[in-house]
């Protein structure tokens, strides 16, 4: 297990590498200069020149890569142009909005796909089973900003019983307010990753229900039931683990969407400003922290997937 947790963490450094050099070089191909933020509209060529020696983005692009990296391994990542704030505090600042929403959404979205799939694939020859699985794929259809929309409309709007929107100026220090704002976000991305869950898991489940080794508990005594739980699940948890690192890390990403539709002072709301301001710095610093949140969620599943079955470790090893 070792040897797979230091190699496993070699490709997450090389991994991170490899992605801030695909940051920062796609950055700087897109259109427009970052100097220009800092000038009004009509500035002299001499005016951009200085703004550009100002910000380094005279010098070539080795050059600035190399002075990006030094400033990363320091824990500097960079000055907005705009707010003149440095940029890792601003994130820091929006972090505790944007990783609660992503983590209470996780939590009550694999609180309902693990039973509701397992029961899907139970009872597949059922009425019901069948209707699970197409409000599932409907599910999967349906965009996060429609759905939010639509429960703002309906328990914000008609009912009057969440806020609509928006996060208290004291955050988390008024813990009922900022709970109580983080609702409707948070059954939005809920119900949208569920969906594709609960498709993942059925699948799963139906993949153990006909094996062998089930038939076998069966034939000596057990209750299909009893049989699925003691020998059933833990296998059909292999492949989902995976898949549940995947939505996570996409749920953090999709974060964008859903704080915009509710007005959330999170990461994503900082990244859409960011980006009508042209703040080109902002934009690296939430992208890179976003990309790096990504790919140690990727980590930490893989390393699950080995610990709940011993198989791929010992698969992995040889």
């Amino acid at each position: 297990m070792t040897r797979y947790l230091l190699r496993r963490a070699a490709i997450l450094l090389g991994s991170l590498f490899l992605a801030a050099v695909a940051l920062f070089v796609l950055l700087r191909l897109l259109p427009g200069d970052p100097a220009n933020a800092l000038l009004p509209v009509g500035a002299t060529p001499e005016q951009i020149e200085a703004a550009r020696r100002e910000l380094g983005t005279n010098e070539p692009l080795l050059t600035q890569f190399l002075t990006w990296l030094g400033d990363l391994f320091s824990g500097d990542l960079g000055t907005s142009l705009i707010s003149k704030l440095p940029v890792a505090p601003e994130i820091a600042a929006r972090l505790p909005v944007t990783v609660p929403l992503t983590l209470a959404a996780f939590v009550l979205a694999v609180a309902v796909a693990v039973p509701v799939g397992t029961l899907a694939a139970v009872r597949a020859d059922r009425w019901y089973g069948v209707v699970l699985n197409a409000v599932a794929q409907f599910g999967i259809a349906v965009p996060a900003f429609w759905v939010g929309l639509l429960l703002v409309t309906v328990f914000a709007l008609k009912l009057q019983v969440l806020p609509a929107g928006g996060f208290p100026p004291d955050g988390w220090a008024d813990f009922p307010a900022a709970a109580e704002s983080l609702v409707l976000p948070v059954v939005t991305v809920a119900l949208v990753m569920s969906a594709s869950l609960i498709r993942y898991v059925r699948a799963s489940v139906l993949e153990v229900k006909g094996a062998d080794y089930l038939r076998t508990a069966r034939s000596l005594g057990s209750s299909p039931a009893r049989a699925l739980w003691r020998h059933g699940l833990r296998n059909a948890a292999v492949p989902v683990i995976a898949v549940l690192a995947m939505e996570l890390a996409t749920t953090f990403l999709g974060a964008v969407v859903v704080e915009s539709v509710f007005a959330l002072p999170g990461l994503g709301g900082l990244l859409v400003k960011a980006i009508g301001e042209h703040d080109f710095p902002v934009i690296q610093g939430v992208m890179l922290v976003s990309t790096a949140a990504v790919l140690v969620v990727g980590f930490l599943g893989d390393v699950s997937q080995r610990l709940v079955d011993p198989r791929l470790l010992h698969r992995s090893a040889s």
